[in-house]
């Protein structure tokens, strides 16, 4: 009977073990396991628009993580305002086995201001829960519910964000009344969507896939949404902190945006309206009157980033913004496009996907997903001319890398316009430099040297300029790596005209720029612009290589030889030509003198996967030859 009480006992304790056993590691297929650094068990992403003011979002997701390269994948972040509440939030912890060792409530959750490093305020918080577990495998299930009161804006289903992580199973619902209008967009996705229409009476989208392998992560790939899947969702009609609306393109967005966020609210005040047309009123070039507008809004103002009011999404009053002399870029933007209307100059408030990344909306889906940055356009008949609000050292007209070459969205009284930032390429972007060094005959050196920067290396010394001189010269020794670096005198000057410029002029010395070694002197040709680094090789890659912006380095050494030596050898010439770039090194020898050039081009757009390893073997060939020296003998 004992053995049996036993027995019973075990098979019980066994089949409740099974019951919670839920994602024990031993049951993810094997190929989900290859390249990947956590999978995503299961993934449930629910919407319910239930009426313009009131949609519940809830999400069930379990993931696993193999090593600390995973664990950002098992972070949940749940954002909330005064119109976005978190109903309820709980988790489980698993272990390898798939046995639970550990309960999330809200009081794990750490609760952070959304505001960042440049805000002075935002009205958005953060839930955050951040897993301490420093043994792997481990899994983290939670699941939360969000309602929120407005229905304009619906987050991108991305059931796979990143490269490394496999998806077991995930789905998307988005639960709507019938005459709820929705557009949507698919990327990537390997299905079709299926609409169904419940017992309650709501229409159904559901999104679903399974088995996903990871992707790798290739350098210089395309942006993820271009090979991951996503769907996008936007409504026709909706409701967004108390403003109601409707667009199903984007002129219709522009024309929206003009009418309900931006009409009227770029009036500035009369007495700053008087200094406008004093400034301005002896000016017959337009241009020049925007380039004086302009630079008065820059020394008058200054950028602090308020994300409050509709979303975000709505700039303080012009009045505002002239009053405290600082403001976002939604509301410099409107600041400026009020000083130039009284200028009598027409501009468009223009909404742009900034970063060093170029991104652009899709022509054909408008939503207002897209764009976290304000850039001003002024469409003048013959020479359109863009200009960013928030910097007070950025030249007129000049975009450099954050929103240059992308397409954006001009909210006017029209309606919205699609319309495309300059394109800096390799021959604009340059970097041009002389220098002249001076060996002496144990391997010093003294050196002056011209470098210019042009197109999007205009801003190459932004930082070092905006630094106390005795900075500078600290940070010299970083940005040229050359040994036992003295630096004599250093100036940097900008040029703010049309193309702009920034000129560098420095001087210095060394006492071991080349060595002797077995009675030879041997001298480095290039200290001063070697080839920052190599991609890592990838076999059987997969993605396009995409290189985001092309530049032009351009090199001239000269180097005045000491006397009492000639060359004895020096490396032979290197011209590298493939699709997406140019290499080329010369050496010219001339009585008491070696003259060294050295161009680098590379072009920016998308090549074949094909492609990476030339591009690799390019940079290997770079490389090498940026390592070469010459010889010198006693004559």
């Amino acid at each position: 009977m004992r053995s049996l009480k036993l027995g019973a006992l075990l098979l019980l304790f066994t089949i409740t073990l099974q019951a919670q056993n839920l994602y024990p590691t031993s049951l993810i297929p094997k190929e989900l396991m290859v390249r990947a650094s956590a999978v995503i068990r299961n993934n449930e992403v629910n919407v319910e628009v239930k009426d313009l003011n009131n949609v519940v979002y809830s999400e069930k997701k379990a993931v696993t993580v193999f090593n600390n390269a995973g664990d950002q994948n098992a972070i949940l972040d749940i954002w909330y305002d005064k119109n976005r509440q978190i109903k309820s939030v709980k988790g489980t912890v698993f272990n390898e086995f798939g046995i639970p060792i550990g309960k999330i409530t809200e009081r794990d959750f750490s609760d952070l201001s959304a505001a960042n490093d440049f805000s002075l305020y935002e009205d958005s918080r953060i839930k955050r829960y951040k897993p301490a577990i420093n043994s792997y495998p481990y899994t983290i299930e939670y699941e939360y519910e969000v309602r929120s009161k407005q229905s304009l804006v619906f987050g991108d289903w991305s059931p796979n964000r990143s490269p490394g992580v496999s998806v077991e199973k995930a789905s998307y619902k988005f639960a709507c009344k019938p005459n709820f209008n929705i557009r949507y967009k698919e990327l990537n996705y390997p299905g079709t969507v299926k609409k169904e229409v419940q017992p309650d009476g709501n229409l159904v989208y559901s999104w679903e896939i399974s088995n996903s392998a990871a992707v790798r992560d290739e350098p210089y790939s395309p942006a993820p949404e271009n090979f991951l899947t996503s769907v996008k969702i936007a409504p026709e009609k909706f409701v967004f902190e108390g403003v109601n609306g409707e667009f199903s393109n984007w002129e219709q967005f522009g024309k929206w945006m003009y009418e309900r966020l931006l009409k009227g609210r770029n009036q500035i005040p009369a007495q700053t309206a008087a200094q406008i047309t004093a400034l301005t009123k002896d000016i017959t070039d337009p241009k020049e009157k925007a380039r004086k507008v302009y630079e008065f809004m820059q020394h008058k103002m200054r950028y602090i980033s308020v994300q409050v009011g509709i979303g975000g999404f709505q700039p303080i009053l012009a009045s505002e913004v002239d009053r405290m002399s600082y403001g976002d870029c939604k509301g410099l933007v409107n600041y400026t496009q009020g000083l130039l209307a009284a200028a009598g100059i027409n501009s468009y408030y223009a909404i742009v996907e900034a970063g060093s990344r170029k991104e652009s909306p899709l022509p054909d889906f408008a939503n207002m997903n897209f764009g976290n940055h304000v850039i001003l356009c002024i469409p003048f008949p013959n020479d359109t001319t863009w200009l960013e609000c928030t910097s007070q050292q950025i030249p007129f007209g000049f975009l450099s890398d954050f929103t240059d070459d992308r397409t954006v969205v001009a909210c006017t009284e029209e309606g919205g316009k699609l319309m495309h930032t300059p394109r800096y390429d390799a021959l604009t972007n340059k970097q041009v430099r002389k220098a002249n060094f001076v060996i002496g005959q144990d391997g010093q050196a003294k050196a002056d040297m011209t470098t210019m920067f042009y197109g999007t290396q205009y801003d190459n010394r932004q930082a070092l300029i905006e630094t106390p001189y005795a900075d500078q010269i600290k940070k010299l020794p970083e940005i040229y790596p050359i040994n036992n670096l003295s630096v004599n005198s250093y100036t940097l000057k900008q040029d703010k005209s049309v193309l702009p410029t920034t000129t560098e002029d420095f001087t210095f010395e060394t006492r071991s720029y080349g060595f002797l070694n077995g009675g030879r002197l041997y001298i480095p040709l290039n200290e001063v612009n070697k080839v920052g680094s190599v991609p890592k090789e990838v076999r059987n890659r997969t993605t396009p290589v995409y290189i985001n912006r092309g530049y032009t380095d351009v090199d001239e050494l000269t180097f005045d030889l000491p006397e009492a030596f000639e060359v004895d050898s020096y490396p032979a010439n290197v011209v590298l030509e493939k699709p997406f770039g140019k290499f080329s090194m010369t050496i010219e020898v001339k009585p008491g003198k070696i003259i060294y050039t050295r161009k680098m081009q590379l072009f920016d757009g998308i090549y074949g996967p094909d492609k990476y390893q030339e591009l690799l073997d390019f940079y290997l060939a770079a490389t090498e030859a940026d390592s070469r020296k010459i010889a010198l003998v006693k004559k």
